[in-house]
């Protein structure tokens, strides 16, 4: 949006204009939401609602929301609640412990790719090996998740 199309910011005090921080954040005017509703056969949100949102789900109250507060504010309350976060340590894994691993495991199960894809160099008792192990792994992932199929 440029200046020339909010006319509240043509003024040195249309800058600090808490309606805009509303406005931007939380939707449209009036006008683009009656180009909305044109654009989709309906005339006003009521309709729209009335057709689109189930009877059952619908909320027969007013809702109970606090008082919109400007931009300055906003960013105010977010500083404080960020503050009073409390970072705690996290000790899963124990952290690092310089290890040295041997390359033949390195390569052979961590950079083995046949662990992770169904493809495997044609030698056929590796490869069936490989196949049953990887079908097996899927397995169970499929029994642990509950899903019909894991890849």
């Amino acid at each position: 949006m440029t200046i020339s199309q909010n006319p509240t910011l043509d003024t040195f005090e249309g800058l600090f204009n808490e309606a805009e921080f509303v406005y931007r954040h939380l939707g449209s005017n009036d006008a683009k939401q009656a180009d909305l509703l044109s654009a989709i056969g309906y005339s006003d949100m009521a309709t729209f609602i009335n057709d689109t949102v189930p009877e059952p789900v619908r909320l027969h109250k007013e809702l109970d929301l606090p008082v919109a507060m400007s931009e300055h504010a906003a960013l105010a309350k977010l500083r404080t609640m960020a503050d009073d976060i409390t970072v705690n340590k996290s000790y899963i894994g124990q952290g690092y412990s310089p290890v040295r691993m041997p390359a033949v495991i390195q390569r052979n199960v961590l950079e083995n790719p046949g662990w992770y894809t169904a493809y495997t160099p044609y030698q056929a008792e590796i490869a069936q090996g490989r196949l049953e192990a990887l079908l097996n792994f899927q397995q169970v992932c499929i029994d642990l998740t509950g899903l019909e199929l894991a890849g």
